[in-house]
């Protein structure tokens, strides 16, 4: 037994360089790749994070200006029907006051002609009364001369 110790021990002597070298190559690891490595998945991270909290910022800023020009468009189009509306109402005013207009001449217009009526028959009934006497005088003549005494 007393061999197989020291040749365990030989070959724990003989893995101390591969220990060295084991942890040489895991401090040098851990300086050369692994902590710059660290340091640049780091800053993508926060690069990455700082890129997503610049795109939420501008898809706020975004839609405040989106919602502001729909504020704007729905003013506008009130705006507009205002407008029409105020245009409507004129041409209604206007439509209506020039019918008022046209009754009144057409009121004028009737009175007059019924004056000419009225004033045209009085005329006729005059001329008729007139007439109607001379034929009423005529008839009587006619009626009351003797039946040989003709013209």
């Amino acid at each position: 037994m007393d061999e197989t110790l020291h040749q365990l021990g030989g070959l724990l002597l003989g893995a101390v360089p591969t220990v060295v070298l084991l942890a040489l190559l895991y401090v040098l690891y851990s300086v050369i790749v692994h902590r710059p490595l660290g340091r640049v998945l780091a800053e993508r991270r926060s690069k990455t994070e700082g890129a997503v909290e610049r795109s939420r910022a501008d898809i706020s800023a975004a839609e405040a200006r989106t919602a502001e020009y729909e504020q704007q468009l729905r003013e506008a189009r009130a705006r507009v029907f205002r407008a029409q509306e105020a245009r409507r109402q004129a041409a209604l005013e206007a439509r209506s006051n020039a019918v008022n207009e046209a009754r009144k001449k057409a009121k004028v217009q009737v009175q007059a002609a019924k004056k000419d009526i009225e004033a045209d028959r009085a005329i006729a009934e005059t001329s008729l009364q007139g007439e109607a006497a001379a034929l009423a005088q005529e008839i009587m003549r006619r009626v009351l001369q003797p039946a040989g005494a003709e013209r």
